[in-house]
């Protein structure tokens, strides 16, 4: 792997991409820059030896599934730094670099005795990329807990600065997953956490966990729901570090009560939550898990034995291998529900 610089611009060239997406895929950048700053972001955009290529900007990899080499400009996120930037009445606003940690910024609040992010432990990836996915969980999503984030403009290198009304966040959606998707690199988000702070303890898996630790008929703090969301994603999610995986890899099913209705006369038993706008939420994993795919392999790329909404690379698995999976479960879930799943990860 040769390097070439300009000033204090490091290119990398042919550059392995595997430690920087959580499935381990063994892909290469045909170059690549890690960034540091929003002048370095800058002077890489700008650059002309990298102008016209075209361009991917990776922070965790924990929502992409690379299928192939990117033969193009790679952009690694690495802008670290957080703080409390002011406070009102009513909640603190902390802001953090787009390359921290996302779940040690999250532990960083709560050391801080600023609670709002705890049902949001564990998810992996970075700050960054936490307004691209709206990431949530457990009763939170991010947009709850969002004030605004700095993005630079690729085409003109100019900062903006986006309030939740720019961003269009909806359910695992953003703006900048739609209309604004490769316009953009966000380079820190600013987080509103509320001093009236009120527990999201009902979901069933917390309640129960909660429960176990002696919790269930107290009002537990912050502290021990985070403990409790970590317990859970743990017993329930393989650890990308030791199983290749990116997470949930498909969107629970939102669809209209007509088809709901018709899909109870054939499945009573599906595990549905229902929407204030009247609409049906489904269990993405409980559909996945009736098709009996839970476990499966198809070849080195399989569904995790025990959560239906993980696939996972068993090692050596390609991207194109586990898009395939993807792709099988997608069919079966359709020709017997009728029900289309949407994958999460961004599939290049």
């Amino acid at each position: 792997m040769s390097q070439s610089s300009s000033n204090t611009l490091t290119l990398l060239d042919r550059y392995p991409l595997r430690t920087h997406n959580t499935f381990g895929f063994d892909v290469h950048a045909h170059v690549a820059c890690r960034v540091e700053s929003e002048d370095q972001l800058r002077a890489a955009l700008r650059d002309p030896r990298v102008a016209e290529l075209p361009r991917l900007v990776l922070g965790g990899g924990s929502n992409v599934v690379l299928t192939r080499d990117f033969d193009g400009l790679v952009l690694l996120v690495a802008l670290h730094g957080r703080r409390i930037t002011h406070e009102d009445d009513d909640a603190w606003y902390v802001e953090a670099a787009a390359g921290e940690n996302w779940h040690e910024f999250v532990a960083w609040t709560l050391a801080q005795e600023m609670p709002g992010l705890e049902n949001l432990a564990l998810i992996p990836g970075t700050v960054g990329a936490a307004p691209i996915q709206n990431i949530g969980a457990y009763g939170l999503e991010m947009c709850e807990r969002f004030a605004s984030l700095r993005a630079v403009e690729v085409a003109t290198g100019e900062t903006h600065e986006l309030d939740a009304n720019a961003c269009r966040f909806g359910y695992r959606d953003s703006f900048f997953k739609r209309e604004g998707r490769d316009r953009f690199v966000i380079t820190s988000v600013t987080f509103r956490l509320p001093k009236a702070w009120v527990p999201r303890a009902s979901y069933a898996d917390i309640a129960r966990e909660l429960a176990a630790e002696g919790l269930g008929d107290a009002s537990p703090n912050a502290q021990a729901i985070f403990d409790a969301v970590v317990a859970v994603r743990r017993a329930k999610l393989p650890d990308p570090q030791e199983l290749g995986n990116a997470g949930s890899f498909f969107k629970n099913p939102v669809i209209d009560a007509a088809q709901f209705e018709a899909l109870q006369r054939q499945a009573p038993e599906v595990v549905a939550y229902r929407q204030p706008d009247g609409q049906v939420k489904l269990a993405a994993g409980w559909l996945i898990d009736r098709c009996g795919w839970k476990g499966r392999a198809m070849g080195a790329a399989a569904v995790h034995e025990r959560q239906a909404l993980v696939l996972v690379n068993r090692g050596g698995a390609s991207g194109a291998e586990v898009l395939a999976l993807a792709q099988a479960i997608q069919q079966d879930v359709r020709e017997r529900f009728g029900v289309e799943l949407e994958a999460e990860p961004v599939c290049l």
